[in-house]
């Protein structure tokens, strides 16, 4: 059985995460909060067992990706809240790929949630709290030294792809991927898929009802947001 890493210092604390250093340099310990927060920490709550769920759910995902030859920053998942990850360097470039018209881009464009894109859209977005994370263009993050066109080849590349094998393996479960954000980082050189992916971080729809089974029932009260984020996990445990 393999050895469970030192938890030393936490030199992160994020609205769903806090991050530890261990005694190996190139590996971090993340713990998953049950904080929950919306339109950049303006609301705040808590979602009972939501970081036991969205640790459980990233496992299941980042394993899904590494066989679909997606590079990430998972290592093993150590316990209920714990999941010991690689290292990166964090490109401050939030990346989300749209499959549905929904959230911010529904506000944005004034266009009906819900209207089906022909082809996924990639928006980029700056990581700033204090600026409310503002959509920028690819040739902003080349201009203020953010990140290198191969990266952001590599990221878009990549973020495709994830749309690609996440879309069916939801599919097969009843669930529309309606949009999601990720992060990239490096580590070594490499860019390698980094921070979670479960009701946090995407729009998951029931492909029959449409019933929202993410974080939007908090953002916007619409109740039963436990009962949705345990379904997720059961769906995708089948």
């Amino acid at each position: 059985m393999e050895q469970t890493p030192t938890k030393l210092e936490m030199f992160y604390e994020g609205k769903a995460k806090k991050l530890y250093s261990t005694p190996d340099p190139d590996l971090v310990i993340a713990y998953f909060k049950d904080d929950a927060t919306a339109f950049n920490a303006k609301k705040r709550g808590t979602i009972e067992h939501k970081g036991v769920i969205n640790n459980q759910m990233s496992e299941l995902f980042f394993t899904l990706l590494e066989r679909s030859g997606i590079p990430t920053h998972f290592v093993r998942r150590l316990n209920d809240r714990d999941m010991l990850c690689k290292r990166l360097q964090i490109v401050p470039v939030e990346t989300v790929v749209r499959n549905v018209v929904a959230g911010s881009m529904a506000k944005r464009l004034g266009r009906e949630e819900g209207e089906n894109l022909p082809f996924p859209i990639v928006e980029y977005y700056y990581k700033s709290d204090p600026l409310d994370d503002p959509l920028i263009l690819p040739e902003h993050a080349l201009a203020f030294g953010w990140a290198t066109q191969e990266e952001l080849d590599q990221i878009k590349s990549m973020a495709l792809r994830v749309n690609e094998v996440l879309s069916r393996f939801l599919d097969e479960r009843g669930v529309l991927l309606v949009d999601f954000k990720l992060e990239f980082g490096r580590h070594h050189g490499k860019i390698l898929l980094g921070d979670e992916i479960c009701p946090d971080t995407c729009r998951f729809w029931d492909k029959a009802t449409r019933q929202k089974l993410d974080k939007d029932r908090f953002r916007r009260d619409l109740g039963g947001v436990e009962e949705a984020y345990q379904e997720m996990l059961r769906r995708v445990s089948n």
